[in-house]
């Protein structure tokens, strides 16, 4: 009885702690796994002009083009976070540090989209990332720990009762 009045107490308050991060990583991960069916989480790629791999122009024409764009997420090489390059699609697509977007025509050059991504964030927030680097690398692990705990812990729960029950009927048929 000892041991299962500890794995439930520790079970109970590990569940406690760990629950705010439980469903703020379970809805992050939904809207994850949902992301390309909603627009306004990721945006849907556009199609470039008609032409092969050949007549594609060079990630530096494609840079440039995104930072004649205007837009305030394009300003310098170091708003980029990193180049997507689509060949069906024929698009280079260019996602900034700053949850931003832009879809370069690789044949034309020409901007086929400027649009925020969500995407990004939501994987930020999914992976604590968006809290601090720390968070992400010591929390996140703990928290995986922790559920792994409650997974080990809530079986144990589960079958610590019928294992007692089982032995309290062997004990009778034996006498």
């Amino acid at each position: 009885m000892r041991s299962f009045k500890l794995f439930w107490t520790a079970h109970k308050w590990t569940g406690f702690a760990l629950s705010a991060i439980l469903v703020c990583t379970a809805t992050t991960g939904l809207l994850l796994l949902l992301k390309k069916q909603f627009d306004w989480i990721q945006p849907p790629t556009r199609q470039g002009a008609p032409g092969e791999v050949a007549d594609f122009i060079t990630i530096d024409d494609a840079l440039a083009a995104a930072f004649a764009s205007g837009n305030e997420s394009f300003r310098s090489f170091d708003d980029i976070d990193r180049i997507d390059v689509r060949p069906a699609k024929r698009v280079y697509k260019i996602r900034s540090r700053h949850h931003a977007e832009i879809q370069v025509c690789a044949v034309s050059g020409q901007v086929l989209a400027v649009e925020t991504r969500r995407s990004d964030l939501i994987e930020q927030i999914h992976d604590g990332s968006f809290v601090a680097g720390w968070f992400h690398d010591w929390v996140m692990p703990v928290f995986s720990g922790g559920m792994l705990f409650l997974v080990g812990s809530g079986l144990w729960l589960w079958i610590e009762p019928k294992v007692r029950r089982h032995r309290r009927r062997l004990g009778r048929s034996r006498r």
